[in-house]
């Protein structure tokens, strides 16, 4: 009877603990979604060097998976990986068309907790699109990778322990050799912390 006693408060003890945890510090994952514009201009892509001048907006989709650490009652710092899906994604000028298929994303991010639940927040990291390319022309089409950096900036906000809500802004620079590729995003987001 004694042992099931002392079972029974490490029991309370630990889901006491549990109840008070930090949102903003340990693992997380989520799905996101929104807006993205992709914007060329003469990009070296799959293909080579093009010609095309073309911007191409959609809708995108993803997953994520991150990892925070709070450093201070209000400095948070953390990594995250992510994996995102354009919508119809592909534009062009008729003879030159791009077709981004999806997107691996891996950044960090800084953040300073305004109150308990509300995290403001920049991010840095890198970006690899893999597109396809086809040109009518000549006709060929190849299928490539643009390697490139992103900024971004969002607020998340804990709507339970362990559920919040994102909204963040992020540009991306996909530029490879002298041709320019750049991609805005907004982006909404809804995470679970373990």
């Amino acid at each position: 009877m004694k042992t099931i006693a002392i079972v029974a408060a490490a029991a309370v003890a630990l889901a006491a603990t549990s109840a008070h945890a930090d949102t903003f510090s340990g693992p997380s994952v989520g799905v996101q979604g929104g807006w993205e514009q992709n914007s060329v201009n003469d990009p070296t892509t799959g293909v080579g060097a093009t010609s095309l001048h073309a911007k191409g907006d959609t809708g995108t989709l993803g997953i994520f998976a991150g990892y925070d650490y709070k450093l201070t009652p209000h400095a948070v710092i953390g990594a995250q990986a992510e994996l995102n899906f354009p919508i119809s994604a592909h534009f062009g000028d008729g003879n030159t068309t791009i077709d981004p298929k999806r997107s691996i994303d891996l950044s960090l991010r800084a953040g300073y907790l305004v109150d308990t639940k509300t995290l403001l927040y920049v991010r840095g990291g890198y970006s690899n699109v893999r597109a396809g390319t086809s040109v009518a022309a000549v006709p060929v089409y190849a299928s490539g990778s643009q390697n490139g950096w992103l900024l971004g900036a969002g607020v998340e906000r804990a709507v339970t322990k362990n559920i919040t809500g994102r909204l963040e802004y992020r540009y991306t620079d996909l530029s490879e050799g002298n041709g320019k590729w750049n991609r805005n995003q907004v982006l909404a987001g809804v995470a679970y912390h373990f």
